[in-house]
């Protein structure tokens, strides 16, 4: 996501670069920067010999391909066809027995001896390494681009569709159903909470004005914490043959036992009937009478409704997002008052800004070829915050980055090519009275 305005992508092929330059390989050989210079016209192409265009002239002379480096090693070193292929098979296994150390002269000098520079040899050398970690095939990548591109349309051209099929399609891919539900919101979407009169097992579309292409995403039965497929199946067939009348009817026709409905109640699914949370759960916690109506007579005194914080915070706990709303959509002013900005007020701020931000961590990451460097994203309803946290920082909070969900964070503003970070200097917990549910994040430790 930070690579594409850097690299602009104009066309297909441009996506293979993409999939393929922030890998280890080319990036421990440090061929990224140069590449996007060059992509940029902030240096011209060379190559470091006439007999190396033909392998990299694709690629702006900056080799990023697995193909590239084993015909690299066979053109400028010339290595024999046994010699590159007992190259590949030490790339494969050079952690496990260090081999691929036993290239590093024979590559060097003979690179050397045909007149490249030793700094661009010692760079291929690198990205083998690279690539023996994880490198990437050239068909590899162009499978993948072809991958990123029907997505991209998909989100772009059909919405509601695109976030129906992640949803369904879960647990998968690197966020939370809760983060996509607050992305389809974010871009024009309407997403429509679990109801036993509508919902089917799966997340559906319905037809909505407004909305992404016309239609909403009704969330699925599937997404009630504990619910299970067949009693999901059961609420469905049974509806099919008529709609239910009330709680009752649904919970005698689908075959309910107290369990699930105190389940389906936590989750709101009743509220069609005109139940509140509290009023369904205590109807389900009613006792069986005499006359195998389900439930006893209502209370004579109603539970007050929840408000819009507690109906969030109870979607998180049973059904693990809300389409009411986001966990810091209803704390914001509390967050004003503290003078902590939302996500969207971030990233309009200019290069070199100090922040105080507060966010709910949805990942974590310590990429192996990032010497130390943890990134994290920080969300809101507004959107993400992407936090760098250098060795030292991520050393002195280490606990509070690994364990905390709600973060607050001070650093200063890092904004180039469009893309805006967060360098930390402080983490903390935030200090406000409502401490909003906790939610999980995609960690990479």
């Amino acid at each position: 996501m930070a690579m594409l305005p850097r690299l602009k992508p104009k066309d297909y092929y441009n996506l293979v670069i993409e999939v393929s330059i922030v890998r280890p390989g080319p990036i421990t050989g440090g061929m990224v920067h140069p590449y996007l210079r060059r992509r940029n016209g902030e240096e011209p192409v060379v190559y470091p010999h006439p007999s190396l265009e033909p392998v990299l002239k694709k690629t702006l002379g900056i080799p990023l391909f697995h193909e590239q480096v084993m015909r690299l090693a066979v053109v400028a070193a010339d290595y024999t066809p046994g010699e590159a292929d007992q190259l590949r098979r030490d790339m494969a296994a050079w952690r496990k027995s260090g081999r691929i150390e036993r290239h590093r002269e024979r590559l060097i000098s003979r690179m050397t001896a045909k007149g490249i520079e030793r700094e661009f040899a010692e760079r291929v050398f690198e990205q083998i390494r690279g690539f023996g970690e994880y490198g990437f095939p050239e068909s590899h990548a162009a499978s993948f681009a072809l991958i990123a591109y029907a997505t991209a349309w998909l989100k772009c051209h059909r919405p509601a569709a695109f976030l129906c099929g992640l949803l369904n399609a879960q647990p998968m891919g690197f966020y939370s159903a809760a983060t996509l539900v607050e992305d389809g919101k974010r871009h024009g979407l309407t997403a429509a909470p679990i109801d036993v009169q509508r919902s089917d097992w799966d997340c559906t579309l319905e037809p909505a004005a407004g909305s992404g292409e016309g239609f909403a995403v009704r969330m699925g039965l599937r997404y009630v914490k504990g619910l299970g497929a067949a009693p999901g199946a059961r609420i469905v067939s049974a509806r099919a043959a008529a709609p239910f009348a009330s709680l009752d009817d649904c919970a005698a026709r689908a075959r309910l036992d107290r369990d699930l409905l105190v389940r389906l109640a936590e989750s709101g699914a009743f509220e069609s009937f005109g139940n509140d949370r509290r009023d369904a759960l205590w109807a389900a916690l009613a006792p069986l009478n005499r006359d195998s109506h389900l439930f006893s007579q209502p209370p004579a005194v109603r539970f007050a409704p929840l408000d819009a914080f507690e109906s969030i915070d109870w979607d998180y706990a049973f059904t693990s997002h809300s389409t009411r709303g986001h966990p810091l959509g209803p704390l914001r002013e509390e967050l004003a008052r503290a003078r902590l900005p939302d996500a969207a007020t971030v990233r309009a701020m200019k290069h070199g800004a100090r922040v105080r931000y507060a966010g709910l961590v949805i990942c974590r990451q310590r990429p192996g070829t990032a010497k130390g460097v943890v990134f994290m994203t920080l969300e809101d309803e507004t959107g993400f915050v992407n936090l760098v946290l250098w060795e030292n920082v991520f050393t002195q909070y280490e606990l509070l980055a690994k364990t905390q969900h709600f973060l607050g964070v001070t650093g200063k503003l890092q904004v180039q090519s469009g893309v805006t970070h967060l360098v930390a200097e402080q983490l903390w917990i935030p200090e406000i009275n409502t401490e909003p549910h906790e939610t999980k994040s995609r960690d990479f430790h």
